[in-house]
This record gives C-alpha cells, sequence and structure tokens, in this order.
C-alpha cells in the first residue's frame, strides 16, 4: 500500500516498502501495546519472515542480473570501472578513518580497533544491487546507460568488498592476516564467477534444452529457474560468498539463453515484485529502532557516519567517473547517487559483525539506519541529478530502438521444429534450410529436425537427416527419428514441447482431394499449437536467396507478423522488403463516394499503417518499400507486382484457428498460392 502511495508521487515504491517495515517494526508501531500481538509477528528476528526475505532478495538479484547487458557493459566498462574505483576507495578510505574517532565504549575489542576499522571501512564501501536495481527500476532507468554502469560499477566495488570481508574473517577467525588467507579469499571469488559463467552456462543450456523436450509439466521452466537459483546461491554460500551473489550470477547465466521462454520470465517477475520484494524491503525497516538514537552520543555518531558514508560515496563515484572517464559533472553525481543506496548488503554484512562480535549491537544499529537511510535518499537524489543530465544522442537511439522492437516476434523465435520426411534428394529442403539460415544468422536457434518413418528404414532416415544438418548453419541441431505410422500425431506432439515455431515445406500437391497443400500439412497447419510457417515451391530453386521479399498487408495483426518475418529474413542493405496494401475498387450504385473522399481516407489509413512498420523495418537497418494499390481484383494486383519487382519470396500472414475439418485460410491467400510466380511462405501467426 505505501508502495502505491509512494508512486502516486512519482517515487520508486521501495521508498514506501522500505517505510512500511519502520512503521511496523519497534520505532513505531512495535511499541504500542494493543498492537503487540500483531506487530510481533513480524518482528526481527523471525526466522519465517528472514527466509521470505532471503527469497526476495534471491528472486530481485536474479531479475537484475537478467537485464545485465553484458555488451553495453563492456562498451561501458572504462566508464563502470572508474566510478567503481572512486566509489571505493574514498568510502573505504573515509570510513577507515572515521572509525578511528568512534569512542571505546561502542567498540566490542577497544584493543582490535584495526579490525574494527577495516569492518566499518568495507560497510561503508558496499553498494545494495538489489536496492539500486529496485531503484533503477521504479524510475525505468536499468535498461538506460547510467543503471546499466551503475550496476556494473556496483558489481565491481560489492566483488571487492566481498573480497575485503572474507579476509577480515579469515584475519578474525585465524587471529593473523598472511598472503594466502587473502590470496585465497580472492581465488575464491574469481573461480567461483569463471567457473559459473562457463559451466553453469553450459548446464543451463542443457537443461532447458532436455526439459522442453523430455518435461510435460507447465510451469517446468520456472521450477528450473527457481532451483538454478538456489543452487547457485548455496554454492555461494556453501564457499562463504554471500548467497545473493551466487542468485545474480545466475541471472546473467540465462540472459545468454536464448531459447528460454519469455512467459517463465514474465511470471518469475510477477512472483518477485507483487510478493516477494516488497516483503524483502520492509523486512530492512522492521530491524530499525528510532529509539536507540535518543541517546545523544549516539544519535551524534549516527549522524556523522552517515554523512561520511553518504558524501565520500557520492563524490568518490563522481571523482572518479568525471575525472577517470571523463564524464559531465551531472551524469558522474548520478552514479553516486545510484550507488550511495546500502540496503540489504550493509543489512547482511552489519549481520555478520555482529554474529563474529566485530560490533556492539550499537553499532549494529547504526549501521541497519544507515542501510536505510541511505536507500531512501538514493532515489530521491537520483531524480534530481537525473533532472540536469542530457542523454547522448546515441543512448537515445539505442532506447528507441529497444521501444520499438521490443514486442517483434523475432525476439520470441527460438525454438522451431522442422518436419521432414526421409528422401534421398534432400536439396529439396534448401529453401527452408534458407529460411533458417536468415533467422540463424541475427541469434542463435534450436532447431529439431523430426522424421516419422519404418522400422525398416529407421537407420536410413539416421543418415538422411545428418546429411541434411549441414545445410542449417550457425544453429543447434537436434536430430529425431520416430518409428511411426501416425506422423501427424507424432508430429503434433512433439510440437507441443514449448516449441515457438514449426517450419514445413509444401514441396507436392495432392491434386485429387480438396486440400490446399497436401492432407498432413494442411492438419498440421490446422490443428499445430505452435505457430506455423508453410514454405510452397513446387521444384528445385538452385541458389535460391529470399533477396526481394513482398509482404501483402491490410493492417492486421498477422500481417504486421509477417512483416516482422520479413525484416527477420534480410541481412543486408543490398535485400529489401516491400509492403504493400490494395485497396478493392468496388461499383459505386448509390454514388455515395464523394469526390473520391472514401478512397482518400482509405490510401491514408493504409499509409500510416504502411509507415509504421516502415519504422520497424528502418529502425532495424532493412530496406522498406511500401504501396498503395487500387484494383478490382486484388490477388492479380499482388500477383502482377509479385512478377513486376521479380520477389524471391512473399509472405502472407494469417490467422488459423482449429475450426471444421478442414483448413481454412481464404480464396485470396489460395489464389495467391496457386499462381504465384515466386515461392510463398504462409505464416500462421495464431
Amino acid at each position: 500500500m505505501l508502495g502505491e502511495v509512494f508512486l502516486k508521487f512519482r517515487q520508486p515504491a521501495v521508498v514506501g516498502e522500505i517505510l512500511a517495515g519502520i512503521i511496523l517494526g519497534p520505532s513505531l508501531l512495535g511499541n504500542l501495546d494493543f498492537l503487540a500481538p500483531l506487530v510481533n509477528l513480524y518482528s526481527y528476528p523471525s526466522l519465517m519472515l528472514e527466509i521470505i526475505s532471503l527469497i526476495g532478495a534471491l528472486l530481485l538479484l536474479f531479475i537484475t542480473g537478467h537485464e545485465i547487458d553484458l555488451g553495453l557493459i563492456k562498451h561501458h566498462s572504462k566508464s563502470a570501472t572508474a566510478t567503481a574505483i572512486g566509489g571505493l576507495i574514498i568510502p573505504f578510505a573515509s570510513g577507515f578513518l572515521i572509525s578511528y574517532l568512534i569512542p571505546d565504549k561502542f567498540l566490542t575489542h577497544p584493543s582490535e580497533r584495526l579490525i574494527f576499522s577495516l569492518f566499518i571501512a568495507t560497510a561503508m564501501s558496499v553498494s545494495a544491487i538489489p536496492v539500486i536495481a529496485k531503484v533503477l527500476i521504479d524510475l525505468n532507468l536499468l535498461r538506460r546507460d547510467i543503471g546499466q554502469i551503475t550496476i556494473a560499477a556496483g558489481m565491481i566495488d560489492d566483488t571487492i568488498a566481498w573480497i575485503i570481508l572474507s579476509v577480515i574473517l579469515g584475519l578474525i577467525q585465524l587471529g593473523t592476516i598472511t598472503f594466502s588467507v587473502a590470496t585465497f579469499a580472492v581465488l575464491k571469488v574469481l573461480l567461483f564467477v569463471i567457473i559459473s559463467f562457463f559451466t553453469g552456462r553450459s548446464i543451463a543450456k542443457f537443461l532447458v534444452q532436455f526439459i522442453q523436450d523430455k518435461v510435460t509439466s507447465r510451469y517446468k521452466i520456472i521450477t528450473l529457474i527457481f532451483s538454478f537459483i538456489l543452487f547457485l546461491s548455496a554454492i555461494a554460500q556453501a564457499i562463504q560468498l554471500e548467497a545473493v551473489f551466487g542468485a545474480f550470477i545466475a541471472g546473467i547465466i540465462f540472459s545468454q539463453i536464448p531459447s528460454l521462454p519469455k512467459n517463465a520470465l514474465v511470471r518469475t517477475e510477477s512472483i518477485t515484485f507483487g510478493v516477494f520484494a516488497p516483503i524483502f524491503f520492509a523486512s530492512a525497516g522492521l530491524k530499525v529502532d528510532i529509539k536507540a538514537l535518543f541517546d545523544f552520543e549516539l544519535a551524534y555518531l549516527a549522524a556523522l557516519l552517515i554523512t561520511v558514508a553518504t558524501l565520500s560515496k557520492i563524490f568518490g563515484a563522481y571523482l572518479g567517473a568525471r575525472f577517470l572517464a571523463k564524464i559531465d559533472t551531472w551524469t558522474a553525481l548520478s552514479f553516486g547517487a545510484g550507488l550511495n543506496a546500502r540496503g540489504a548488503i550493509q543489512i547482511i554484512i552489519a549481520t555478520i559483525g555482529l554474529s563474529f562480535k566485530v560490533i556492539t549491537p550499537e553499532i549494529f544499529s547504526v549501521i541497519i539506519l544507515m542501510a536505510v537511510l541511505t536507500s531512501l535518499m538514493s532515489p530521491v537524489l537520483l531524480k534530481f541529478t537525473l533532472s540536469k543530465v542530457i542523454p547522448h544522442e546515441s543512448e537515445m537511439k539505442r532506447l528507441e530502438k529497444e521501444e520499438i522492437t521490443k514486442g517483434l516476434l523475432f525476439h520470441s523465435l527460438n525454438r522451431i521444429l522442422l518436419p521432414v520426411r526421409y528422401r534421398a534428394d534432400y536439396e529439396k529442403k534448401m529453401i527452408e534450410a534458407k529460411i533458417i539460415q536468415r533467422l540463424s544468422s541475427k541469434k542463435e536457434l534450436n532447431l529439431t529436425l523430426l522424421t516419422v518413418t519404418n522400422e525398416s528404414e529407421k537407420n536410413l532416415a539416421n543418415d538422411f537427416l545428418e546429411k541434411l544438418s549441414g545445410l542449417f548453419k550457425n544453429s543447434n541441431i537436434n536430430r529425431k527419428v520416430v518409428v511411426s505410422d501416425r506422423p501427424l500425431e507424432v508430429i503434433l506432439n512433439e510440437a507441443g514441447k514449448s516449441y515457438d515455431l514449426i517450419l514445413v515445406g509444401a514441396t507436392e500437391k495432392n491434386t485429387q482431394t480438396q486440400k490446399i497443400f497436401n492432407p498432413l500439412v494442411d492438419d498440421l497447419i490446422r490443428m499445430s499449437p505452435c505457430r506455423s510457417l508453410v514454405i510452397q515451391s513446387f521444384g528445385f530453386i538452385e541458389n535460391w536467396q529470399p533477396t526481394r521479399i513482398l509482404v501483402p498487408s491490410n493492417a492486421s495483426l498477422s500481417s504486421k507478423r509477417a512483416a516482422e518475418l520479413a525484416f527477420s529474413l534480410s541481412t543486408s542493405h543490398e535485400q529489401e522488403v516491400t509492403i504493400m496494401t490494395v485497396i478493392e475498387d468496388k461499383n459505386d450504385d448509390y454514388n455515395l463516394d464523394i469526390e473520391g473522399n472514401v478512397k482518400e481516407r482509405q490510401k491514408s489509413f493504409a499509409l500510416q499503417s504502411l509507415n509504421e512498420l516502415k519504422k520497424i523495418g528502418e529502425t532495424l537497418g532493412i530496406k522498406v518499400n511500401i504501396l498503395v494499390e487500387f484494383g478490382s481484383d486484388v490477388e492479380n494486383v499482388i500477383l502482377n507486382k509479385a512478377k513486376e519487382l521479380k520477389s524471391d519470396l512473399v509472405i502472407v500472414g494469417t490467422d488459423v484457428r482449429p475450426a471444421g475439418e478442414s483448413l481454412y485460410i481464404g480464396p485470396r491467400v489460395e489464389r495467391i498460392l496457386n499462381n504465384c510466380s515466386c515461392p510463398v511462405a504462409v505464416f500462421n501467426t495464431q
């Protein structure tokens, strides 16, 4: 509720969520006797609440990791490193020096002030990636350059801080710090990251493919995501790193797997931001007891530490970004404002320090208050500094491109099923191969080649699929030979295993039936559980390439998807896509069209729709032509234009729904199929 209130005032919801915990905790409502039975259920420490909060932190870090654009971070590596250096060294030095001003009575062991000072310096150096990520998400900044650089700098700072903390804990346990202890702490983090990225990615990729092929559970991918998060988190914790670090790495790993279904990520985000993340942030507020600050000396110490922590982090990041990376003033200050949030990471460090008796409960309360206040300050400061930032033109173009292309069909095509018959002339599949090669030139695809045969030809079919695999470059090939006398049932069963597209070649037609293609292909399109694409090309076309593509459009969603498919098949400026709308001429028996107003409105509407598609194509760097034609016979206009333009491929979008016993795609599409001078692709987008 408080998150919603703050959203109404154009503030990040995370601010209200933290304040909710403060209100429910010992600072306010926790002091009222008549509310105590209710509030005590949520008082700290509570094992159940801690577990739920940890799950919230893990999920939030996973989503943050999944949003990380490694290519963008690599592009901004200099800025991120420079910001991280300043945002780490200055807070660490400031925290170390200010610790020597803290009276002995606030130290557990005054004789071990060096360890205490190193611990405070480390606690002041960290940045809470979960809080920063939530603030950036609430402010719609995570995909901005500033968001990616802030997260990258926070990653660097926190990695180094955890290494330092590991060294400090080793010093406490061993009583002395040695080169071997420090080296082991550094290598431990580096090895965990390297092994997770390389081995973890291979394992995750294999499991996604295996589960989609073998497991029928509806929510199988969500189960895999949660299992992987907990697995890497458990490993991180087992080697004395923080569990959230493992979840963060898991998010980055899954961001590198294109075949991961988008709906599983949407569901994971819904669970996170609808349930666990608010509890996680509220639990941080629950740990604050403002009453402790009624002690003047402690209040003064808290104010001093929080001021030093805030100023050193903001100006440290500013100095690094401004003078090492030559970034403008307000952008550099924005980095500092974002990194200033300490949040749960500082709370976790404070809890570790209390358990190891490095700090007293009083200092623990101060660090908790620092974590909460800096988290509350961060969005407010960010909004102020960002109002002064002028984004670079390149960034605005990138954001515009992401906005225009974020819902494109191409992003959701990851798993493709190609059913083929065992035959010697496998070159007949050349057109399908070219289509898939074009798609896979822009992203990694998972392609399954499936053939249904009898027992006597099983070995020949295996050899056939192996030879056929050579036509499909840049794709992960999965070959399946199934012995059955029910090919339609086998193909439909396979298509139901989380495929995004089934691609079928229609190289022949049974003229003795009323079927559009042939009985198997017709039934396959009609009953397919996923999108289907049928390529009709009679005979072998040598050296065929879809250089000139024609897409008839009637402003429907299916024709828009057909245009998007055409864009996906265009890989260079030498290729072009023509999108045309044909407005049918009709006899005006009642003379209702006064001075051609209706035709002009029709043309204006058609151009508006076509220009929207053209903008998408040009954003992707594709040459797009748009045409509006009038004619009494729409199909003839399309067929004549295909000849005139010497089109290599015509893509027609349809919306086939399972109804009746026969495939129906409309008489116009059938006429185009039967009379077109080039191959025709019928794309069922439903």
